[in-house]
């Protein structure tokens, strides 16, 4: 048997799986040339969330990351993860969108594209495999492993035969919950490659402590390559450490030949710099056989403990964990994974808090019930479809054949703000965070979140970070998360106000003067009080969100169920419907306001 192939997780889904996908790039290319000597057979070090946090938090250009990464990684194949038609985002995008991305990923640098879809309808893949073929890329077509009534072994096999008659260049087996066992790994892999003479790639997250296991059990039965993290960004959410599966595959005879001791430089290197980022991290990163039961994947399980953090709502993750399976079952049983582990775990987070299951029912969820992600794995919950498509035609063709080409109505839309195709592809992916950070960049304002709290001289805190605040008779409970940094015109202070998170400007202002010299502060209010939800006719939601659209205006007469506002909520959108029929009186938000589940939104008067 040849020696085993590794590719290393460092630099995309380890720290996406334990610290939020937060790494920024100046934390990632000091260690590269050490990386690049190591001999893995790739490094992953791009898409998934990566492009997404560049732009939402950290402000870095993804593209000039891919850049920098690749001319720092000249020996060494860079890999990518890539959502079939959804490319990098939470829709289906045109067949001109994911030709031009692919296309540019590939010129910016990228070597491999693991290309998969979240249904496993491989005809979400075909336009991507093809782009990637064309550029003269690998391309490697995705199983996403999952266990479910209707999933077998013998249909992963039939998928695979699949993906060699589309002309991958190598398949992965992608666990992204940690589902796998011995048994059915040693199965799988032995079925499949007596199937088909490709490349066997296996991903494998270390969430239920099984991880370690189900690799060895892999490269007994066949498997060519598996996916490994450095051990200061492995185990838990995340994946096998690099280290101990060196040892291991040497052990087998089967020795990829890399230096212990320079793997240990480079686990160093992270463990100080997971440490920079510590307030990302779950507070649990430990085995969690619960995976068995809810089959959340690792990436999602740190982002949901985030959220469910700062909603305030963390007493709840394991009714949300509960609920998931069950919304799960209600959608046919889709794997896990981006974007489907996103719709399913914000429709069950919305089940739970809003204390009625489906009373509100995301925009992402209905679309995925009509059919615009695809083929789910089995037949739907009938009456949830009804309730939330009614009369609407059911899509049964491929997604995006319905989609006119979209790249050059992009180019407009975006206008000046965008200076090359790298630009008009960051608004396609992600129209309003991606003109927000086009509109910061050409205005110099583009400042990444904090990673650390604010802290005096000496180190110790420079002020409470936990307290309550009194405010015409109401109570406020606020933490302060972080701060920007100091002796700047302006600093940011991003807080959490009775679970929500917000952010506050404090400008300093030349003409005030306190102390001889020392310059006063105004804190400047992001947004005016609204009154809180007291009558049937006013409009509120169940848990905290920002508002994307206004439907309706003062004046206009609604029927009860009818939309009046979007809002998005852990990255999901969702109409919120008139309680009532009436008119509309008052409007107490505009879009791009945070808002609050005791809020009133609007009123209508019955």
């Amino acid at each position: 048997m040849a020696n085993v192939q590794i590719t290393e997780l460092a630099l995309r889904d380890a720290h996406q799986c334990l610290i939020a996908t937060r790494m920024r790039t100046e934390d990632m290319l000091p260690v590269c040339s050490r990386l690049d000597r190591i001999g893995y057979w790739s490094l992953e070090c791009w898409g998934g969330a990566t492009f997404d946090a560049c732009l939402r938090y950290l402000k870095e250009d993804p593209w000039e990351r891919l850049r920098q990464l690749r001319q720092a990684l000249p020996n060494t194949r860079t890999q990518m993860l890539l959502r079939g038609q959804n490319l990098l985002g939470y829709r289906h995008y045109a067949d001109d969108v994911v030709e031009a991305f692919v296309r540019r990923a590939a010129e910016g640098g990228i070597d491999v594209f693991r290309i998969f879809d979240a249904l496993n309808d491989l005809r979400n893949l075909e336009t991507a495999v093809a782009a990637a073929k064309r550029a003269g890329r690998h391309a490697q077509g995705t199983l996403c492993y999952t266990v479910s009534p209707v999933h077998s072994v013998e249909g992963f096999v039939d998928q695979a035969r699949e993906l060699a008659r589309m002309d991958c260049d190598s398949i992965a087996i992608k666990d992204m919950a940690g589902l796998l066992t011995p048994g059915v790994t040693a199965e799988l892999v032995k079925s499949i490659k007596s199937a088909v003479s490709l490349p066997l790639h296996l991903h494998c997250h270390a969430t239920s402590g099984l991880a370690e296991m189900c690799q060895l059990k892999a490269v007994e039965n066949g498997c060519d390559h598996i996916d490994t993290a450095i051990s200061s960004l492995a185990g838990g959410p995340s994946h096998p450490p690099t280290e101990s599966m060196v040892v291991a595959l040497r052990d087998l005879g089967l020795d990829p030949g890399f230096d212990l001791e320079a793997l240990e430089e480079i686990a160093a290197y992270f463990w100080e710099v997971r440490r920079k980022y510590a307030r990302f991290e779950p507070e649990y990163a430990g085995p969690d056989p619960r995976v068995h039961i809810h089959q959340v994947p690792g990436g999602m399980i740190s982002n949901l403990y985030n959220q469910l953090k700062e909603q305030g709502a963390l007493d709840r993750l394991d009714e949300v964990l509960e609920e998931i399976p069950r919304v799960r079952e209600d959608l046919g049983f889709p794997p896990l994974v981006t974007p489907t582990s996103q719709i399913v775990g914000t429709q069950a987070v919305i089940n739970i808090l809003a204390g009625e299951r489906y009373q509100t029912i995301t925009n992402e969820v209905k679309r995925y019930l009509q059919g615009g992600y695809g083929r789910p794995p089995a037949e739907v919950n009938a009456a949830l479809r009804q309730r939330a498509v009614g009369k609407e035609e059911i899509i049964e063709c491929r997604p995006a054949d319905l989609l006119r080409p979209e790249m050059e109505t992009l180019r407009h839309e975006i206008g000046e703000l965008a200076k090359s195709e790298e630009d008009v592809l960051i608004y396609a992916l992600f129209p309003d965070v991606g003109r927000q950070f086009l509109e910061q960049r050409a205005g110099g304002t583009l400042q990444p979140e904090p990673v650390e709290l604010p802290e005096g001289e000496s180190g110790g805190r420079a002020a409470p970070t936990e307290f309550n605040i009194h405010l015409h008779g109401e109570t406020y409970h606020v933490r302060v998360t972080g701060a920007g940094p100091r002796n700047q015109p302006e600093r940011h202070f991003y807080l959490s106000v009775d679970g929500v998170p917000e952010e506050v400007v404090i400008e300093t202002l030349d003409e005030v003067v306190l102390g001889g010299g020392a310059e006063g502060a105004v804190p400047q209010r992001l947004s005016s009080k609204r009154p809180k939800a007291a009558s049937e006719g006013d409009v509120n939601l169940s848990m905290p969100g920002n508002i994307v659209e206004v439907l309706v205006k003062e004046g206009d007469t609604v029927q009860a169920g009818d939309p009046v506002l979007i809002v998005e909520t852990m990255k999901m959108e969702t109409e919120v419907q008139a309680p009532i029929g009436g008119k509309v009186t008052e409007i107490y938000v505009a879009k791009g306001d945070a808002v609050t589940p005791k809020e009133a939104l609007l009123h209508i008067e019955s």
